[in-house]
């Protein structure tokens, strides 16, 4: 059950479902966690919101809350020195939900990641200014959906009609950019930045004409320039509406290599910033695995292979190593071929290992097959 309750009247204890306000007025990523930091409570009352909503049925009502302090169950600790807020998740992450049952549950979250993106494309295309006030939340969505199973939103997002591809590639590489920047040990800030970046990375291509979009044959030289075109238009579309400067500046150079031939600006590996390098690893293999008009899409475990050979030029061979691990050896998705001759799709990763996924066996062996992973 939600209450609203003026700012004041919150206390340690309570779980938080939303700060009434603009994202942009308070510092937090996730609006929804039980609130057990001082901290985190001195910052929420040191911003410019008034009200909040509580959930009663996860944390204390005002009354609980007054009983307790008076109690002494619950305190003030002494001020400490700021830290990075840890919002409380509703499973470890050691306790993966399972994929069935994250699915249905990442399919409305993707559904409305999609609709979100198109209305900002729409926006976009007929030269109004774009409203990105529903991203963060959309992030948050995204990102606890990859907490309770990494694997689940990420297979579904990977699934796209030709129309839908730009939509759904940006709630991919949203997703992709959230379990790289976990793998990596980021903070909640840095977190949330690296998902910003990826649900609005490729907002530019929404002044670039469908019918080169969607060409089925080799673009010409005058619609690759204007292709290139698309982070400096997605750069600008974004400016005003208060997003961290790292995010921008992802969104104009993930299409930078390490080897200085990318573009827009052919920057030099040492002036490509980590979040750039991160949303041109995620970007690409989206990329490479959705089916595009002008290709099908390469299996998730080969995609990986070839990837391992453009960090010598293109991609950053750390981040990239960091990346395979967030996925896994053999991504969700992929076709294997086991001991036994049997063919299997990987459907999920195992628990502490990146060798031994999960695989539904779906053709019989034959009598000439031996084990290779395809």
């Amino acid at each position: 059950m939600l209450k609203r309750i003026h700012v004041q009247q919150l206390s340690l204890g309570m779980y938080l479902h939303e700060l009434c306000g603009s994202w942009m007025e308070h510092p937090f990523w996730r609006t929804r966690f039980l609130l057990e930091d001082p901290q985190d409570l001195l910052r929420i009352r040191e911003t410019s919101i008034q009200e909040v909503l509580i959930d009663i049925s996860k944390g204390l009502d005002l009354a609980n809350a007054a009983t307790a302090q008076a109690e002494g169950e619950v305190s003030e600790a002494p001020q400490a020195s700021p830290v990075q807020a840890e919002p409380v998740q509703a499973e470890p992450p050691s306790a993966a939900t399972p994929m069935a049952q994250e699915l249905q549950r990442a399919a409305s979250i993707c559904a409305n990641a999609k609709q979100a993106v198109i209305s900002m494309f729409s926006e976009a295309r007929m030269g109004r200014a774009v409203d990105a006030s529903s991203a963060p939340g959309l992030v948050s969505e995204i990102a606890d959906s990859v907490t309770r199973n990494p694997s689940a939103l990420i297979s579904l997002a990977r699934i796209k009609t030709a129309d839908e591809y730009t939509f759904m590639h940006s709630v991919a590489v949203c997703a992709l950019m959230v379990g790289l920047a976990r793998q990596m040990g980021l903070n909640d800030e840095a977190t949330q930045q690296a998902g910003l970046a990826g649900l609005l990375h490729d907002l530019g291509k929404a002044h670039i004409p469908l019918e080169i979009l969607n060409k089925p044959g080799k673009l010409s030289d005058a619609e690759f320039a204007l292709m290139r075109g698309h982070p400096g238009a997605g750069h600008a579309l974004l400016q005003g509406q208060g997003l961290p400067a790292p995010v921008l500046d992802a969104c104009l150079h993930h299409h930078e290599k390490i080897d200085g031939t990318g573009y827009p600006h052919r920057l030099p590996a040492e002036q490509i910033t980590t979040l750039a390098r991160m949303a041109a690893i995620c970007d690409v293999y989206d990329a490479i695995t959705s089916d595009r008009p002008y290709k099908a899409g390469w299996d998730p475990a080969e995609s990986l292979r070839r990837m391992a050979e453009w960090t010598r030029d293109h991609l950053d061979q750390r981040l990239y190593q960091a990346f395979v691990k967030s996925l896994g050896i053999y991504p969700v998705g992929s076709l294997v071929r086991l001991t036994s001759g049997r063919l299997g799709v990987v459907t999920e990763q195992s628990p502490g290992t990146l060798l031994t996924p999960r695989v539904k066996v779906s053709i019989p062996p034959s009598r000439t097959c031996a084990y290779r992973p395809s």
